[in-house]
């Protein structure tokens, strides 16, 4: 039976601990993977632009054995053309697995009940799995373990942030949310974390105080605004510039390392300096996209 990766809510620990460890050794050990999609063809659509996402899927489907197909469905005029039901049962006639990077979760729901073929999750409006397990990959990599440290999310509560609550119960991280008011993550995910970690014994903290992040062993930044929110830039700079994660924050929560998804602002969410620091992991976490994708491939598809 097909499996999907629309979120890793429904996922357990075990399976996910799992999946991190086959990252590390997909990373280590590459030429044993590199058949493991051997005469598969994956189609990548994308509704919304990317470079990380687009770029580390085709280069590791191919590093795998397999072929992408890239469908831009604003650009290629796909959008509205026909109901999502049957663009997916169509693509599942020839290919072996959806990447989707949508604006709406619905349409991966639609996606997934169409085609009898894995469908993955590249980004939605409420999940960003394929960047939470590349994150928690990167933490794995920098302390050697996951279980027992404390993740502090500082800034906008949005997809990334989900997905950082739900992997991070799932691997036993402490997770800290820090957002200005009016600005957190959605409590109906929160609480699916909040349910995880539970099983797990992992903390959860929100709150509005920027010092919720002291103790913290990674602060983790994101963009402000979300892509394809028009809202000024002007209007909420005020509210956000107070949690800039900064050199001055570092050494206040005692945070080691500094974490962003990108693309990054600089010196608005982060500093500049900061990113170009030893303290960040901001590129390492855009190289490991591409090996927990890769992971992701090969426990949905490998045979």
């Amino acid at each position: 039976m097909k499996q999907d990766l629309l979120t890793f809510a429904s996922w357990s620990p075990e399976e996910v601990k799992s999946l991190l460890e086959l990252a590390v050794t997909i990373k280590q050990t590459p030429t044993a993977y590199n058949q493991v999609l051997a005469g598969k063809s994956i189609v990548a659509l994308f509704e919304k632009p990317s470079l990380r996402t687009r770029v580390s899927f085709d280069i590791g489907i191919n590093k795998l054995g397999g072929h992408m197909v890239y469908l831009d469905a604003q650009s290629g005029k796909l959008a509205g053309r026909e109901d999502n039901v049957d663009t997916a049962a169509n693509l599942a006639c020839w290919a072996d697995a959806i990447v989707a990077r949508v604006f709406s979760h619905e349409t991966l729901e639609q996606f997934s009940s169409a085609a009898n073929i894995p469908v993955i999750n590249a980004l939605c409006d409420k999940y960003h799995p394929c960047q939470g397990l590349a994150d928690y990959l990167t933490m794995f990599e920098a302390f050697g373990k996951t279980e027992g440290l404390t993740m502090a999310y500082i800034g906008d509560g949005n997809n990334v942030t989900h997905s950082l609550l739900i992997v991070g119960a799932l691997l036993g991280c402490h997770q800290v949310v820090v957002t200005p008011a009016g600005h957190e993550a959605d409590p109906s995910i929160v609480s699916q974390a909040q349910d995880i970690a539970a099983q797990t014994g992992v903390k959860i903290v929100q709150s509005n105080d920027i010092d919720a992040a002291i103790g913290a062993d990674v602060l983790y930044a994101d963009t402000w605004l979300s892509m394809g929110d028009d809202t000024p830039l002007e209007a909420i700079k005020d509210k956000f510039m107070p949690y800039q994660v900064n050199e001055a924050l570092m050494e206040k929560t005692g945070a080691k390392y500094v974490m962003h998804c990108q693309p990054a602002h600089r010196d608005l969410e982060i500093t500049g300096s900061l990113i170009d620091s030893d303290k960040s992991l901001l590129m390492q976490e855009a190289e490991n996209r591409m090996h927990a994708q890769n992971a992701i491939l090969t426990k949905l598809l490998g045979s």
